[in-house]
């Protein structure tokens, strides 16, 4: 590589949300008129036809809004009493999310390692982790492809511990034809602005087939109040705005198309990658993938990531620390070693841009230069 900075052909952001905006303009502007024409900003028709739409999408019979992915997370664990006392199996590579709510709520995270090929929780070591204190099983739907969910429930309903699904990546992916969300007895999505159904800011979603979790969350949400001021159980506040339900419910329609083009691009990505040192993105067969997120593998991944910012490509590394290896669970005792292969993937993967407005010369040219320099490696 060049001890000197190269001049950047083009610029190619990890995520242009700008360019989202330019093509569903008018909609979206008119989504936020409705609502501060109508000034019902908590709650309300944009809410419930939000909820409705995504559980429909997402193969569900109830969906309930939230404030954020995280609080879908800790509400479905407080709806089937997760705390103190209790383990809660998860991934050891995801979001901080996945296992900081387990914390959360006062119970112990319990991790297990990932399948190599797609960075979602081993099935084969998930049944090792069940003890007699194990509540749940959280099962990350990691970058937009489902975990092995037949495997994950196969072990929940045989150790009768309830599953969650944590679909913040994931909303419309598929395993053998079901969606993600529906397979659990509770789903939980994220709305946060980088994922494929991105607000303009935070929100999001619990699925559910189960009508009393449905209920018991929609409780949680709101200080465990109904009817108003009158509270059957402690809950906290974590409504999902009538201004960021209308913009989704826009953005909804225009999912489908988005995603077709994800995959688009990463058919593109992984054709011009064929023979590259690297480790493209792995597809299950039985999984409908996403891509909120497209991921390759690289032994050097730190300097191919500076080559491409030199070169005016973002990427970001998903994640650099596995889960328990950060400070905040020392006390649960694993080591270096323990999770060899989340370990491994935290040195290795490198997320590039896959938005669905990129661009054919944008694609071309961040292949072209993510080989520039791992061919020389």
């Amino acid at each position: 590589m060049s001890a000197m900075p190269v001049k950047a052909e083009m610029q190619v952001p990890l995520l242009d949300l700008k360019a989202q905006y330019a093509d569903i303009r008018r909609e979206m502007d008119d989504a936020v008129r409705r609502v501060f024409e109508s000034a019902r900003f908590i709650g309300g028709p944009e809410v419930a036809s939000l909820e409705t739409e995504v559980a429909r999408y997402s193969a569900c019979a109830h969906g309930v809004g939230c404030a954020s992915g995280t609080d879908a997370l800790l509400l479905a664990l407080r709806a089937i009493d997760a705390g103190s006392g209790d383990e809660v199996v998860t991934s050891a590579f995801s979001f901080f999310a996945s296992a900081g709510t387990i914390a959360n709520v006062g119970a112990r995270p319990v991790f297990v390692d990932i399948d190599t090929r797609t960075f979602n929780l081993d099935p084969h070591r998930l049944e090792e982790a069940i003890t007699p204190l194990t509540k749940a099983v959280v099962a990350v739907h990691l970058f937009g492809q489902c975990c092995d969910l037949s495997a994950v429930r196969a072990v929940c309903d045989k150790h009768q511990v309830w599953l969650i699904e944590d679909a913040a990546q994931a909303i419309g992916a598929e395993w053998e034809g079901r969606r993600a969300g529906s397979v659990g007895d509770l789903g939980c999505f994220s709305f946060f602005p980088s994922k494929n159904l991105g607000a303009a800011g935070d929100g999001g979603m619990i699925t559910t087939q189960n009508e009393a979790l449905a209920e018991r969350t929609r409780l949680l949400r709101e200080h465990g109040s109904k009817p108003k001021y009158y509270h059957s159980l402690v809950g906290t506040n974590s409504r999902l705005d009538a201004l960021q339900a209308a913009i989704l419910r826009v953005k909804l329609q225009h999912l489908d198309r988005w995603t077709e083009r994800r995959a688009r691009n990463a058919a593109l990505y992984d054709q011009l990658f064929e023979g590259a040192r690297l480790t493209r993105p792995y597809r299950d067969p039985r999984t409908r993938h996403i891509y909120n997120q497209y991921v390759i593998r690289v032994p050097q991944r730190d300097t191919v990531r500076q080559h491409l910012t030199d070169r005016g490509i973002g990427t970001e590394i998903y994640y650099p620390v596995p889960l328990h290896r950060q400070k905040c669970f020392d006390y649960l005792g694993y080591r270096e070693g323990d999770m060899p292969q989340s370990e491994a993937a935290c040195r290795e993967v490198l997320a590039l841009p896959i938005y669905p407005e990129l661009t054919e010369e944008q694609i071309r040219y961040v292949a072209a230069s993510v080989r520039e320099i791992t061919d020389t490696l």
